[in-house]
């Protein structure tokens, strides 16, 4: 009888959906042990991919949206509903990301999470009740004051005029006007996929660790911190929520305190919610081999990477299930992870080559690699 194999991969950034990745892996399996049994999980772990891959796994459709963009420009972005039809997945990222912003153009006073927000919004009225809101990849720092407008929530200045869109602003709040905010946001629950543990403010704070790479200079970054403190402030004061030390709260430019501030919203870590809302560990039982990967994996991988969640999955499920992960360049200190239930780790890279030329070749190199795994494992038998 043919040996049973989860595929359980994360996408190849800028090479490879998650899903493409396990056609790949499956093409090259099959070629080696055409009686196999493949499943297909595409993973993700709540940056880049996460939606496609919720959609995929979970038989869902994507809905593309124009929003409004970081620099206040309309850009085209996309959310996914889920095969369940309750549940929405949303990517920030696809609506207020640091693609779309340049060298020349980034500017973390101004940069908005509104496009976010609208996104949350067709959502909502739509009638969905679950929303995950994975929050990597964002070129702002307005501690989600944007998403919260799109939800009809309004920032006043001392004379009741509402701020402007941007972190750099939001030293002049002095009130928060919730008599507009939508009425349903209250019976939907928004979990926040994110790795991110900084607070708000202070030296680990949103603004000093992540403002620089958003186009921050020294005193931006001192103007942003200082204006998001005031933020937590008056959030605390007038809706008695103390956001400002939650770790977490500092994600994508305190998107994450926004949303605990706004929203009824719980953080999670985002490769924990793909495992949930894919079944993989049910999906686990009965597997033989277990084939993840990633882009790059290296001793940061265990920091919850993709890889290392299906591996912890798998292990927990049966610890006979061989864990063989893939990557398209292999970094330093792997043997860590030999420790954290790897049994092999394999790049996909056939030898010296320009990065364009791998990025273009992942599928073959994938199934290239995968075939030969396999007809290790069968000759190991």
């Amino acid at each position: 009888m043919g040996k049973v194999f989860m595929l359980a991969p994360d996408s190849f950034k800028e090479s490879m959906t998650a899903k493409e990745v396990c056609e790949a892996m499956e093409a090259g399996i099959k070629r080696a042990i055409p009686d196999a049994t493949c499943i297909h999980v595409p993973m993700a772990d709540g940056g880049e991919g996460t939606v496609q891959s919720l959609v995929d796994a979970t038989g869902g459709v994507l809905v593309p949206m124009e929003v409004t963009g970081p620099l206040g420009i309309p850009v085209q972005a996309h959310y996914g509903i889920l095969g369940d039809g309750k549940t929405a997945v949303i990517e920030m990222a696809s609506a207020s990301g640091i693609h779309y912003v340049t060298k020349e153009t980034r500017n973390p006073l101004i940069t908005t999470t509104l496009g976010t927000g609208e996104l949350m919004r067709a959502c909502i009225e739509k009638g969905i009740t679950d929303i995950i809101l994975g929050i990597g990849g964002s070129a702002t720092n307005d501690a989600g004051t944007g998403m919260a407008k799109a939800l009809g929530y309004r920032f006043l200045d001392q004379t009741g005029h509402e701020l402007q869109l941007g972190g750099g602003f939001l030293g002049d709040l002095a009130s928060i006007d919730t008599s507009n905010v939508m009425p349903q946001l209250r019976e939907v629950n928004i979990t926040i996929a994110s790795d991110v543990t900084n607070p708000l403010c202070g030296p680990r704070g949103a603004s000093v660790v992540f403002g620089p790479q958003k186009g921050a200079t020294a005193e931006m970054v001192q103007r942003l911190d200082a204006n998001l403190l005031h933020f937590g402030h008056i959030v605390e004061e007038q809706l008695g929520i103390a956001v400002a030390d939650v770790p977490g709260a500092g994600g994508a430019g305190g998107l994450g305190a926004g949303l605990m501030a706004f929203t009824n919203s719980r953080m999670r870590k985002g490769v924990d919610i793909v495992i949930t809302y894919t079944g993989l560990e049910q999906k686990m039982k009965g597997v033989d081999y277990c084939f993840t990967g990633e882009g790059g994996i290296d001793f940061q991988t265990k920091f919850g990477k993709t890889p290392y969640g299906v591996a912890q999955v798998a292990k927990r499920v049966n610890e006979q299930i061989k864990v063989i992960a893939l990557a398209g360049y292999v970094g330093k200190d792997v043997e860590s992870l030999y420790e954290q239930g790897f049994d092999a780790i394999f790049g996909i890279a056939p030898g010296a080559a320009d990065l364009d030329t791998l990025l273009a070749k992942g599928k073959e190199n994938v199934a290239r690699t995968a075939e030969s795994v396999a007809r290790l494992l069968m000759q190991a038998r």
